[in-house]
């Protein structure tokens, strides 16, 4: 009986060893590829002043407050879409956010606050089913027909979206919308070390398919 319970007690040792090792190298690996997206995309990364010209700026989208009040993160990013756009950089913003249910919708609060800040309503394109960095590059290449772009975003998210956007064929650069000191930000690095991982198999081995619908070309 003691030669049994041993022998139990080494096959769980040994099992746990095995998981243990599996862990760590799934840790390696997901690390690994956060590295790699912000190490090779860094070359594709620019300031305002220095961007080359694209026709369209994707400003992708984020939490806004319950009394209709942006974030600092997305208001941030709709300034720097402006920007870029009375810059000359581009000709066209288009603003990709979540709009899956009737009392939320990023787009409209973002296209709001581009007309505030000077923006003409008809240079503003809206993608309501944005939900995921996937779902926005997707529509942008299939929906709105979009080849190359300037992707607005913080640094800490610009990696992830230019490797998503060049995977499913999008020729993109970014120019990051960091103008305030976020709260937070840690976690949200953190994040993105899982969320890279996601955006890989995405690319790589699912291939998911997000809301589509009727083509809808951004035109001049």
């Amino acid at each position: 009986m003691p030669n049994v319970k041993r022998s139990f007690v080494g096959r769980c040792r040994w099992f746990a060893g095995i998981l243990v090792g599996l862990g760590l190298v799934a840790a390696i690996l997901v690390l690994g590829l956060r590295w790699w997206t912000d190490h090779h995309y860094a070359s594709r990364i620019y300031d305002l002043e220095s961007a080359p010209e694209r026709r369209v700026a994707i400003v992708f989208g984020a939490g806004y407050w319950p009394s209709g009040r942006l974030s600092d993160i997305l208001a941030d990013r709709v300034e720097t879409g402006v920007d870029l756009y009375h810059a000359g950089k581009v000709t066209k913003l288009l603003m990709t956010g979540d709009n899956r249910t009737a009392d939320y919708n990023e787009p409209a609060r973002m296209l709001e606050y581009a007309v505030e800040l000077g923006i003409p309503p008809e240079d503003v394109v809206l993608d309501y089913a944005g939900r995921r960095t996937y779902d926005s590059c997707y529509r942008a290449k299939h929906i709105f027909m979009v080849d190359d772009a300037i992707l607005v975003t913080q640094e800490y998210h610009l990696d992830r979206a230019l490797f998503t956007a060049s995977s499913l064929g999008l020729d993109a650069i970014g120019v990051a919308a960091d103008r305030h000191s976020y709260t937070l930000l840690q976690s949200y690095w953190w994040r993105e070390v899982l969320a890279t991982a996601r955006a890989w198999w995405d690319v790589k081995v699912a291939h998911p398919l997000p809301v589509m619908g009727e083509p809808l070309p951004i035109s001049d």
